[in-house]
């Protein structure tokens, strides 16, 4: 007989409350949860497949090991778990700690206990080489927030603004950041029926970009550009919050002179977009309605070399005009799975953001509030000496589809003594991997919104708008047979092997420890440890707002009755937020000091390719998939039709694209929101290196087309992954 219970899906952060039905001891249906009070019936397509995604007939339902022929075979997960321990001990003892690594990818991050025990793990065995796709995406939010500070009062709602602006980010498919991700697509519509006015910068009319209010559409790689002339607009026609400005913010002049070279006319030019359609947007932005609100940028803005500046100026220009929550108004974002904190009309300062702790051994690169630099772990594995990388443990993640530069990935990881992979497949790392560990999957483990909570700390325009949380206890158990584990335990099982103590606070990531009032939970493993993840849970919620039992009450979820008010300011407080940073406006002054005429009179590689998201997957997740693909198992590279007629082609020819720095095969496709001199294709597709002739069955890996060591942030390492040079010629 089916049941069908409330549950929650956890493919992205915005962790939607669905209902599964489960018949005969398999997930059968997802839908969405039309009593969930957040979400109200809302779910997208990646989560109604969660029944494909359980049941997929390449699932891993066992452990596997590398054979002597290159091959696979099974592997119960206790001797995996035996076989994998002895090898660390054993690299350690000869290499020392720093020879293991471990990265953890954006699949590991809904559930917080595998990525705090994974973290907790490498502090064990005193490994500082911990990894995650954090460095890779969108380093520059946090590397930007500690350069200029937070706000204690938090953000605007943005069910309460009449503007926003939001550069290179497409919400309605991704429901990450600006937006907000719970029904983003009802959110925007509510919003523009009341009158708001949408700015969105975008070199594609993308389907946010499609209901905006305005529209700019520029030469990809000028978002830095296009800010500092809003700002600079907004400084000379005095449009910002003067009063704000000088209580709350150090370096005005310091902002003022250095976007003082952005005129209209040259940002205009520069971006190849209508002048009179920049200045109002700037015009709008500072001054639409009673209730105007805040910026944010994306994957696609923080993909073009600058990101982390961009993060920066979208800071600075949202404290320019004093977009925060001010005394009075009510928190946007309180805690419920978190502890409480008090929301406090002022500044938390700058603090050191990189820099400090554990040098890489290339390009200078240091860790940074963001993480260490993923870009460089392939050097790392690879440059012989001491320190040199040894054993990666990949949880969550599939580097060789969504690191840069995929032949230098390949090489190093099939150079490694030990790479172990906790993968529900056989992905492309996992197929080079020594081990591949076979976990649960989402409906078989226990699942709460804590995360969703936390993620406000890694940037503005993020988490749940409510004092909103669920908690769903298992609703399907694995599939008869298997022999399957959660993440948590595979690293509690390592260090039980290795006589290891293992302790995480909770809340280590994004910040979050920072701004807590009560202190933060610390769960201590060792080899007496014996808990469910039930119990795991409660330990991590012990000085939650509302309890975790009474969080299970409401299966369906539940918006909680917390009366939470952003606090006058301290009458002692003298902190400021900056807006004047030396290093990142020293970066701006290098923006404007590139000769872009040069730049675009490339011919030998005419066209700039940029990231684009996909509704139906997740990176490299469930492409193969064909209740998600729909028979199109590959990513276009997508072109505009006119484009595609000046080379002498037709939608779905085969063509070869090339960078700088690599090629790869790909299938054009035409896609008139774009301008014709941009090429769009979604990230984390294609096989290994070679198996280019299978690009209509597996796509095309863009990555191959980035180098780790020549275009990047200096401070996060994050290589130029958008606003890629290249040219396109038929196969």
């Amino acid at each position: 007989m089916p049941t069908t219970k409330p549950g929650i899906c956890r493919i992205c952060s915005a962790h939607c409350g669905v209902l599964a039905t489960v018949a005969d001891g398999k997930l059968v249906k997802v839908t969405g949860d039309p009593d969930n009070p957040m979400f109200q019936g809302y779910t997208c397509d990646k989560g109604r497949a969660l029944p494909d995604i359980h049941n997929n007939p390449h699932r891993l339902l066992h452990s596997q090991k590398r054979t002597a022929d290159g091959g696979y075979a099974p592997i119960a997960s206790e001797q995996a778990t035996d076989e994998i321990a002895a090898k660390l001990q054993h690299l350690i003892a000869e290499y020392g700690p720093r020879s293991v690594a471990i990265y953890l990818g954006t699949n590991g991050l809904p559930y917080p206990a595998s990525a705090l025990t994974a973290n907790a793990f490498i502090r064990a065995i005193e490994s500082p080489m911990f990894f995650t796709a954090n460095t890779i995406d969108q380093p520059g939010k946090q590397i930007a927030l500690a350069a200029h500070g937070h706000w204690l009062g938090g953000d605007i709602p943005f069910d309460e603004a009449d503007s926003w602006l939001l550069i290179g980010t497409n919400p309605l498919v991704s429901k990450a950041i600006g937006i907000p991700g719970q029904n983003p697509s009802r959110n925007l519509r509510e919003a523009i029926n009341r009158g708001m006015r949408l700015i969105v910068i975008d070199p594609r009319r993308s389907q946010t970009a499609a209901r905006a209010s305005i529209h700019l559409q520029p030469r990809p790689g000028e978002d830095a550009t296009i800010l500092a002339g809003i700002i600079n607009l907004i400084i000379t026609e005095k449009l910002y919050d003067p009063a704000f400005v000088e209580q709350n913010a150090a370096g005005f002049a310091a902002l003022a002179d250095a976007v003082s070279g952005f005129t209209v006319d040259y940002v205009a030019e520069r971006a190849d977009i209508p002048r009179d359609q920049l200045v109002e947007a700037a015009r709008v932005f500072a001054t639409h309605g009673d209730r105007p609100g805040m910026v944010n940028a994306g994957t696609g803005a923080n993909f073009g070399l600058h990101g982390s500046l961009v993060e920066y100026l979208c800071l600075c220009l949202t404290t320019l005009c004093g977009r925060w929550q001010r005394a009075g108004q009510r928190v946007t974002r309180p805690n419920t799975l978190m502890p409480a904190f008090t929301a406090k009309a002022q500044p938390h300062p700058p603090y050191e953001g990189w820099g400090y702790g554990e040098r890489l051994r290339v390009r200078g690169l240091t860790d940074t509030v963001s993480g260490m630099p993923t870009a460089a772990l392939a050097d790392e594995i690879l440059l012989p000496g001491e320190g040199q990388v040894k054993a990666l443990i990949c949880i969550g993640g599939n580097p060789m589809a969504a690191w840069p530069d995929q032949r230098k990935t390949e090489r190093a990881l099939q150079s490694l003594e030990l790479l172990v992979t906790l993968d529900t497949e056989m992905s492309l790392t996992s197929r080079l991997a020594h081990y591949v560990m076979a976990p649960k999957m989402q409906m078989e483990t226990p699942a709460m919104t804590q995360g969703s909570e936390l993620i406000k700390y890694y940037t503005s325009g993020t988490g749940i708008p409510a004092a909103y949380a669920q908690y769903a206890p298992r609703l399907v158990d694995p599939p008869a047979g298997s022999d399957l584990i959660e993440e948590w335990q595979f690293f509690l099982g390592l260090a039980k092997r290795m006589d290891l103590q293992m302790f995480f606070v909770n809340f280590f990531g994004g910040g979050g420890g920072r701004f807590m009032e009560s202190p933060p939970v610390v769960v201590v493993m060792d080899k007496d440890t014996e808990l469910t993840t039930e119990e795991l849970f409660a330990q991590m919620c012990a000085n939650s707002r509302i309890p975790l039992e009474e969080v299970a009450g409401h299966e369906h979820g539940h918006i909680f009755d917390v009366d939470a008010v952003v606090q006058e300011r301290d009458p002692e407080c003298t902190d400021r937020l900056d807006i004047g940073n030396a290093a990142l406006l020293g970066e701006l002054a290098d923006v404007l000091a590139e000769d872009f005429r040069a730049a675009r009179a490339d011919r030998d590689h005419p066209f700039r390719l940029i990231p684009r998201r996909h509704k139906n997957f997740m990176n490299s997740s469930g492409t193969q998939l064909p209740k998600l693909n729909g028979g199109k198992a590959y990513n276009p590279a997508y072109m505009h039709p006119e484009a595609i007629a000046d080379l002498g082609l037709d939608s779905g020819s085969l063509v070869t694209i090339a960078s700088p720095h690599d090629y790869i095969p790909a299938v054009v496709e035409a896609d008139d929101t774009l301008r014709r001199d941009v090429i769009a294709m979604h990230h984390a597709f294609g096989g290994l290196t070679t198996e280019d002739d299978e690009v209509r069955d597996r796509g095309s890996n863009v990555g191959r087309l980035v180098p780790t060591d020549i275009e990047f942030d200096a401070i996060t390492g994050l290589p130029r992954q958008g606003n890629i040079p290249v040219r396109v010629t038929p196969v």
